[in-house]
């Protein structure tokens, strides 16, 4: 088995700042065209990976060349998949302004609103445990030797 891929642990969390002010803009407003920005963001780090994604690479580019000190890192999987569902939760609150179902835009993007505000504002990141979650449940069924 490879070690897992690292990435700088700060960057979700700026990724999550940002994605707090577009998601709650896109609340107030309902902004449909907001909505599909985040969900390109959600989808582009899910699908490539969060320093590939659209507001990882503005990080490399403009935050982390200006940020010092150590470098703290984290397996990429866990925020990977927090982006998973973030998309998910995106395409719901998209679906809801597209269909007319106000109740399904502002529940879903509430969901993602209060997750990166958790995440950027406390550095508790939902999605990233539910991966881990998932992870435990699934060691937990998973003999220790093989037949």
């Amino acid at each position: 088995m490879s070690a897992p891929q690292l990435i700088d642990a700060r960057g979700p969390r700026i990724m999550a700042i940002v994605t707090f002010f577009v998601l709650g803009l896109a609340l107030l407003v309902h902004s449909t065209l907001l909505i599909v920005w985040q969900l390109l963001a959600f989808a582009t780090a899910a699908i490539f990976t969060p320093p590939q994604g659209i507001y990882g690479r503005f990080y490399r580019a403009v935050i982390q060349p200006r940020l010092k000190g150590p470098v703290p890192s984290e397996d990429i999987r866990p925020p990977r998949f927090a982006a998973l569902v973030g998309t998910v939760f995106a395409t719901l609150a998209l679906a809801g302004l597209a269909f007319g179902i106000k109740p399904l835009f502002t529940i879903a993007t509430s969901f993602a609103l209060a997750a990166a505000f958790l995440n950027g504002f406390f550095n508790y990141c939902l999605g990233c445990e539910t991966y881990l979650l998932f992870v435990r449940l699934r060691n937990r069924h998973t003999p220790d030797y093989e037949i």
